[in-house]
């Protein structure tokens, strides 16, 4: 594992706020988001947010003491409503070395641009690691920003999305909007 998921000995700061997919809860260590996620409230999503990093600090955040994170929700919120492309700041991501190379390679996939299961596998290396790569969209911790919803099935189709098929739909409408003239 890189960046042991726990979080033992650090302090992880979040917000949670309404979006126009749902609740959201954003949290962040010094090294960057470690987790953006929908949910049906945010009361569950900080509930979640503690229980995957259980050995860390939980801290609101409070504008005065984490002005960066408050800019980095507005401008994820700005992306889902299709105002503004995706941000790219500081990642802290957390998941196996399979996982990770699996994420680094989507975060290169530019907006409105689709993948499939397939191709993500054979694009780190592991052609025959399909279900490994379906996998470690499913673990993705950071909605949006690593785009694991812009990973199809090999005929099209949706496939799965850890935060529903209606999210991932609506994403990846509103990505193709931007890219259209």
């Amino acid at each position: 594992m890189i960046n042991p998921p726990s979080g033992a000995s650090e302090n992880i700061v979040y917000a949670a706020r309404p979006t126009a997919m749902g609740p959201l809860v954003m949290a962040a260590t010094a090294r960057g988001v470690c987790f953006a996620q929908f949910g049906e409230s945010g009361a569950e999503l900080i509930a979640q947010l503690k229980s995957e990093f259980p050995d860390a600090t939980h801290t609101p955040s409070r504008l005065t003491e984490s002005h960066e994170l408050e800019t980095w929700i507005e401008a994820f919120a700005a992306h889902i409503a299709g105002d503004a492309p995706r941000p790219g700041f500081a990642l802290d991501l957390r998941g196996s070395a399979f996982q990770i190379r699996a994420w680094r390679l989507l975060l290169q996939l530019p907006d409105g641009k689709m993948m499939s299961y397939a191709e993500l596998a054979a694009g780190i290396d592991a052609p025959k690691a399909v279900r490994a790569a379906a996998s470690a969209c499913a673990a993705n911790r950071i909605a949006v920003l690593v785009p694991c919803h812009r990973v199809l099935r090999a005929d099209g189709a949706l496939g799965g999305y850890r935060w529903g098929l209606e999210r991932k739909r609506t994403l990846i409408d509103r990505e193709r909007a931007r890219q259209s003239p």
